[in-house]
């Protein structure tokens, strides 16, 4: 048997357990390079399996980092996961900047772009929407009839170039605290209405929340002048006369707005000017080791061309914070990235929580033991760049380079926060078949494994399991994936978007109690 046939993949040197590439039975006589082991146990697919032994409590490598620490003593050939491998608190040393190297510059004459809308201030679209913005959850379902009047092969006849008309609704906006809680929630809706792939909107209230519409144009400068100015209209229902004259004036004011998207045009920008968004859902044993990786590869290319990639889901790289921060451009951005861990851990805290047990059912399933094992995976999305800046949750993203965004790891709240910090493309990895899509922003879905990308086809845009199946390497399909993530900014269509989803994927992260 050849190593690249073996079962068996050993990602570093300094690793205690190897990762299957395929299923293996229980008495399997398996080699890694010059070493024979017999497995112990039937094991899936992307699990590990010890290939030297480790003593109770002792810590277990893979990747070349601690990963969890022995449940009593494993043995070469065991299976190790939930049943003999824990996590406890380790020191992870912050060195603040220690690691951080340029990318290596870009060939002259590499300039690449992209099809795209040019907005106001210079900003870049991918999309051409409209937007109906709910301030409150009371004037959500008048929000959504509005965008309904916009629908079916009529509107697609008489506006082509226009992606849709999108309500962007929520379960918040009264009875919560008027401070920190609020001020995110209007963060949110604010980005929404200043996304570049955002032609215009109609913000609509109540009247009586305390989001009040008023304050959030003002405090975030949504009005007509300035250079992220867009045409838009704002609107209470009370003020109105009630629901039939609000959505009468809210369908009013689109079809104002719909001749003056239906007018734009795509023109070739650069590519410098993409804003990605990076999220792993569904994640298992392959995601660090294929599809997050390439997305490093992708992130870093893009990085190269002077475009911004940005990580996120905070609690999924616990455990992991110290590589990035030893990527910090600056002591000040590594200090404010683990400002963000330890409100995390004082977080979970206060809710009888632990920031240290966040693999799902899927992900055990899939192979993923611990968060610091889970963390590793997830921060090979990030490649090698420096860390540049980081980011509150929905803050607006003005600067190239990498980036982290402060979000939890729930995928819908996640990309959200994403989404209206100004990313207008996004990358989606997933190994157990994730399906998740977003408006206004196209996201890429990007299988782990060939199985799972066989199997959900009709749902991932591209499979990175042929670095498993050993038919392309990681910076191979990063390459193709880079490639990918321009074609969609260009206007190519995602599964996603074939399929209809984002209307209901935008989920705000709500903080603080209801009142």
């Amino acid at each position: 048997m050849t190593e690249s046939t073996t079962p068996l993949l050993q990602l570093h040197p300094d690793d205690d357990v190897a990762v299957t590439r395929e299923p293996v039975k229980a008495g399997s006589p398996l080699r890694l390079g010059e070493q024979v082991l017999t497995s112990r146990a039937d094991v899936g697919r992307g699990h590990k399996l010890a290939i030297r032994p480790v003593r109770d409590g002792e810590p277990v490598r893979k990747y070349g980092q601690i990963i969890g620490f022995a449940r009593g003593d494993i043995r070469p050939g065991d299976h190790v996961h939930l049943h003999n491998l824990g996590v406890r608190d380790f020191e992870r040393d912050p060195g603040h900047g220690s690691a951080a190297r340029p990318l290596p510059p870009l060939p002259l004459g590499s300039d690449t772009t992209f099809s795209g809308f040019l907005r106001p201030g210079g900003r870049a679209g991918t999309r051409n929407y409209v937007a109906i913005l709910s301030s409150v959850n009371c004037s959500a379902s008048v929000s959504k009839y509005v965008a309904e009047r916009f629908r079916g092969p009529d509107f697609a006849r008489d506006f082509p170039g226009v992606d849709g008309v999108v309500a962007f609704t929520h379960k918040s906006g009264c009875a919560m605290p008027d401070d920190e809680p609020t001020r995110q929630l209007q963060r949110v809706l604010a980005g929404i209405a200043r996304h570049p792939n955002i032609t215009g909107y109609v913000l609509i209230g109540l009247g009586c929340e305390v989001n009040q519409v008023d304050r959030l144009v003002k405090d975030f400068q949504l009005g007509l002048e300035g250079p992220d100015a867009v045409p838009s209209t704002v609107m209470n229902i009370q003020t109105q006369g009630g629901i039939a004259r609000t959505v009468d004036a809210g369908v009013a004011a689109v079809r104002k707005l719909l001749p003056v998207s239906a007018a734009l045009r795509r023109v070739p920008l650069p590519v410098s000017k993409l804003i990605l968004a990076m999220n792993c859902g569904g994640s298992d044993g392959a995601s660090g080791i294929t599809a997050n990786p390439a997305l490093g590869v992708a992130s870093d290319e893009l990085v190269r061309h002077g475009g911004t990639s940005v990580l996120a889901e905070t609690p999924e790289i616990y455990g992991a914070e110290h590589l990035l921060t030893r990527r910090a451009v600056s002591r000040e951005v590594g200090e404010r990235l683990m400002e963000r861990i330890h409100w995390w851990e004082e977080h979970a805290r206060q809710h009888g929580a632990s920031i240290d047990n966040n693999p799902s059912v899927g992900n055990k399933a899939g192979g993923l033991t611990t968060i610091y094992e889970k963390s590793l995976g997830a921060l090979a999305k990030g490649g090698q760049a420096p860390l540049a800046a980081v980011y509150q949750y929905a803050e607006k993203i003005d600067g190239p380079g990498l980036a982290f965004m402060d979000t939890p790891g729930f995928d819908p709240v996640s990309m959200t926060g994403l989404v209206c910090g100004g990313c207008t493309v996004g990358v989606f990895t997933t190994g157990r078949g994730s399906v998740y899509g977003c408006k206004p922003m196209p996201c890429i879905k990007v299988a782990t494994n060939t199985t799972m990308y066989e199997w959900m086809k009709d749902d991932m845009d591209l499979n990175a399991g042929t670095i498993l199946d050993g038919t392309e390497t990681v910076a191979e399909v990063g390459q193709r994936l880079f490639k990918e993530i321009i074609s969609v900014a260009g206007g190519k269509r995602t599964r996603s978007e074939l399929h209809g989803l984002g209307d209901e994927e935008f989920a705000p992260w709500i903080l603080g109690p209801t009142l």
